[in-house]
């Protein structure tokens, strides 16, 4: 579909394909999410055909034409894919470079030669973070817990006291930080500013992951006190390299969009002219197409040609790091689908009615929105998606910081309580050899706490802003 298409498709579909009443459109979300979730977590159904079949059913419920609803759903699907999916495919190639050409290993080799004992932990939350930042959440775990359960039984640490920093990191950077998927929908839904968002997610997320890291792992390594399990401790992901990249060039490469991203946001503040030369510059460079694409021209030669990468094996790492991000794709897509169709329903006017008429603060509403779907579908993703379809309304008056700050409050949300019907959960449950109880008292309770700490720190900037 081409951008074009995309825009018209969704002009057709700005108007409302229903006229019900606030009741039957409640009944009608309520009983759309219910068959997501049913689909998901009764018949194990892939969430792009239970997001798929829920906007359908949302929209017959709502008492809409089938051709409308449809029209809807596919308009919606083709602006977040064209919105988002250049995005997620560039960071998948990052992220596959980073891991085969042993960069990850460079960043996690050198910062371990500098820490010991107590200082460890944050070691470990510092890894993650920075690691975490181009990589997907399911790839961040799988390349940091071979890592984690090798430091823990290298130097007999408590397997809690260094893994929950771990996972804080790489969790935190999931539900906050663009360019993962969640926070890049929210802001293309919400129509807020990548760079304001990304500096704004940094402050937050920075205390946030030292609360639920570092200073909660101290208390889940005394509820759980496990030692790494000698089945799940697996040979480093780069023994057969020759050389790896060093250390600088591979942190360079990793932060290079990041820092491109906030370089676009600081000018656009400090400059404010969209003609001044400078600023013209920086929206081109900063933009996330560019600033991605750049970073991974760069991880080429400073993470591939850097190991020793052939131009046939450079090829075949960017072939074999699309492959695994079409489920991805499908679900941000449906995701977007079923977004617009609750736009197009009017249920964004019916949160507006709400909203008025409780009183409740648009970050607050954003948040609980997030938290629930989180907790029916297991799905973070899922959850940012459906939260900020619900109150992209909300946003249409906000100052640049707030609709940024809305982001960060349903990426927050979508954090809330991972449970047994999280995909995360599970592999946490596995490679940390844990039962589900243990599982809950850990890696539960600390997503509960990221989604608390991050909604408080949100909520104070609020004020300050």
């Amino acid at each position: 579909m081409t951008s074009l298409s995309v825009e018209i498709l969704a002009a057709d579909a700005a108007e409302p394909i229903t006229s019900a009443g606030n009741a039957q459109l409640g009944i009608a979300v309520l009983a759309g999410i219910a068959v997501i979730v049913l689909l998901i977590t009764k018949l194990k159904m892939h969430a792009f055909l239970a997001l798929t079949i829920g906007s359908l059913a949302l929209g017959s419920f709502a008492g809409a034409a089938p051709a409308d609803t449809i029209l809807s759903f596919t308009a919606g699907l083709g602006s977040t894919v064209a919105g988002v999916g250049v995005l997620i495919a560039l960071g998948a190639i990052l992220g596959k470079l980073l891991a085969d050409s042993g960069g990850a290993d460079q960043v996690v080799d050198t910062i371990l030669a500098k820490a010991s004992g107590r200082a460890m932990p944050w070691a470990m939350v510092l890894i993650a973070s920075i690691i975490g930042l181009p990589l997907f959440f399911e790839v961040g775990i799988v390349l940091m817990i071979p890592v984690v359960l090798l430091v823990a039984k290298r130097g007999n640490y408590s397997l809690m006291r260094i893994g929950i920093p771990a996972l804080a990191g790489l969790s935190v950077m999931h539900g906050l930080i663009p360019p993962h998927p969640g926070p890049l929908v929210a802001i293309d839904a919400l129509d807020a500013n990548l760079g304001v968002t990304l500096a704004l997610g940094v402050l937050v997320a920075i205390p946030t992951v030292i609360i639920a890291g570092p200073v909660f792992s101290r208390y889940a390594a005394r509820w759980v006190d496990i030692k790494p399990p000698e089945n799940m401790i697996p040979q480093r992901p780069s023994e057969d390299l020759d050389r790896r990249p060093s250390f600088g060039a591979t942190l360079a490469t990793i932060l290079l969009p990041v820092v491109l991203m906030l370089l676009n946001a600081l000018v656009e503040i400090v400059v404010d002219n969209p003609e001044n030369g400078l600023q013209k510059v920086t929206m081109v460079i900063g933009s996330p197409l560019i600033a991605l694409l750049a970073a991974v021209l760069v991880g080429m030669f400073t993470l591939g040609r850097a190991a020793g990468f052939t131009k046939d094996r450079l090829a075949g790492t960017v072939e074999k790091s699309l492959a695994p991000i079409a489920g991805i794709l499908l679900i941000v897509g449906a995701g977007g689908g079923f977004k617009q169709t609750l736009i197009d329903a009017g249920v964004g006017q019916m949160i507006l009615d709400f909203s008025e008429n409780w009183s409740i603060p648009a970050l607050l509403l954003g948040w609980l929105i997030a938290v629930a779907i989180r907790l029916a579908t297991g799905s973070a993703t899922v959850a940012t998606i459906s939260a900020a379809g619900l109150v992209a309304p909300l946003a249409a008056d906000m100052s640049t910081s707030h609709a940024a700050l809305l982001v960060l409050a349903v990426g927050a949300g979508s954090l809330f309580f991972s449970h047994v019907n999280d995909a995360g959960f599970w592999l946490v449950k596995e490679y940390f050899g844990m039962n589900v109880g243990q599982t809950v008292k850990t890696w539960s309770v600390m997503e509960t706490i990221i989604s608390v700490v991050a909604m408080a720190f949100i909520l104070l900037l609020s004020l300050l802003l």
